[in-house]
C-alpha cells in the first residue's frame, strides 16, 4: 500500500515511506513515558515495547516540549526502530 506524504521525492517515491515510531525518554533515569489506566495518566517505564509511541517526530516533539514546559522532564525525543507486525 502505498501513501503519500509531503517529505517524499518525486522522483524516489517509496523513499521515506517505512512507518517510523518515536518515543519520550526522560533524561534523568533513561526511562520511557506510557500511558496507563482510564484515567490516562503519565507513567515511566523501563521498555521502548512498554513506551507510548508517536507516528511523527513532530508530534514527539510538541508532546516533550509541552511536558518539558510544564516541568514534567527534562525529556528527550528518541527514534524508535520498529518492525511493523
Amino acid at each position: 500500500m502505498h501513501f503519500w506524504a509531503p517529505e517524499i521525492d518525486p522522483s524516489h517515491p517509496m523513499d521515506c515511506t517505512q512507518a517510523e515510531r518515536y518515543a519520550l525518554k526522560r533524561l534523568s533515569d533513561g526511562t520511557f513515558l506510557a500511558i496507563a489506566g482510564e484515567d490516562q495518566r503519565l507513567v515511566d517505564v523501563d521498555s521502548t515495547s512498554d513506551a507510548f509511541l508517536f507516528h511523527t517526530h513532530e508530534a514527539a516533539l510538541r508532546a516533550a516540549t509541552e511536558l518539558n514546559r510544564g516541568g514534567r522532564g527534562p525529556l528527550d525525543v528518541v527514534k524508535i526502530e520498529w518492525e511493523p507486525a
